[in-house]
């Protein structure tokens, strides 16, 4: 997979594939989060991604990844909740 939107390949751990698994997400979706989701810098090249899916009852869904050379999907979260 690439990201258009940060010109970076994605590498999806195995952690991550476990997850997404677990939460019925498709490749297709994490493209889409990475994509178009919200992106909000956690500082040190960590990021929380994350878009509200209206037909999903797990909202909100999120990818935690770290961006430098590479975009790392580190794990994918749902019910994920927006810090203040």
């Amino acid at each position: 997979m690439f990201s258009q939107r940060f010109q970076l390949p994605i590498v999806v751990t195995v952690h991550a594939r476990e997850r997404m698994a677990a939460r019925d997400m498709t490749d297709e979706t994490l493209l889409d989060i990475i994509e178009t989701g919200v992106d909000k810098d956690a500082g040190a090249g960590h990021h929380w991604v994350y878009k509200h899916y209206p037909a999903r009852s797990d909202n909100l869904l999120c990818v935690a990844a770290v961006i430098e050379n590479m975009f790392v999907v580190k794990t994918v979260m749902h019910h994920w909740e927006i810090a203040p």
